[in-house]
């Protein structure tokens, strides 16, 4: 699909140089550009939307868990070192 858009003059010519050096056309890098723009910002509203998730209280059965992971773990490596 062709649309157009409006870009300030010093940007466009390093696209454009960037797209040479890639062997990309100008319209293969913006593609590009924009799929890695969107991919990030789909992965920080995840990890966004799991940290909201994860920030609410643990049950006291979790607590407990994680005290016990943690002790071993400090163990494990307290071992190793």
């Amino acid at each position: 699909m062709k649309t157009a858009i409006s870009i300030d003059d010093d940007l466009l010519q390093e696209a454009d140089l960037a797209a040479q050096l890639l062997g990309l056309s100008r319209s293969g890098l913006f593609a590009q550009a924009v799929d890695d723009f969107l991919k990030r910002h789909r992965e920080e509203q995840m990890l966004r939307r799991l940290n909201e998730v994860y920030a609410g209280k643990a049950a006291p059965a979790e607590k407990r868990l994680l005290s016990a992971i943690k002790a071993r773990t400090g163990r494990a490596v307290q071992d190793r070192w």
